[in-house]
């Protein structure tokens, strides 16, 4: 798979199906079990982020998941039509804090080479691109 697609709703339950999709793609490409595992967990935490942040945990919510293979690198791309927030706004908290949260952006900017939002008129979209070997 070159490409592919798959929407949803923003219920939790249809993340399993998302990360299964993310694995299926990556599972064609070069990238060591750690990274694609590292990947996976990424694209999940994003969503979350999703469904808790901009959707407020409402669960019928669409977002929109897509996946392609450019010559150097892949790329996946996930848009939302909710809340946004401001990039400024977008960081996690000290790796020396101890409690619960905060570490998912830790997390995907260490899975992905690139992380990029971008605010659309109504909603977000979050470019994760990571380099191929």
């Amino acid at each position: 798979m070159k490409k592919g697609k798959l929407e949803f709703t923003s219920h939790t339950a249809n993340l399993a199906l998302m990360r299964s999709f993310v694995r299926r793609f990556l599972a064609r490409h070069p990238f060591s079990e750690k990274e694609q595992t590292l990947m996976v967990l990424g694209v999940d935490e994003a969503c979350t982020n999703v469904i808790r942040h901009a959707y407020d945990l409402r669960d019928d919510q669409p977002i929109a998941l897509s996946v392609e293979t450019l010559r150097t690198c892949v790329r996946v791309r996930l848009r939302d039509y909710g809340e946004q927030v401001p990039a400024t706004e977008m960081r996690g908290r000290a790796h020396s804090e101890v409690k619960p949260g905060g570490l998912g952006l830790h997390l995907i900017r260490n899975a992905f080479d690139k992380v990029d939002y971008i605010l659309k008129p109504r909603g977000t979209e979050l470019v994760l691109t990571k380099k191929l070997d």
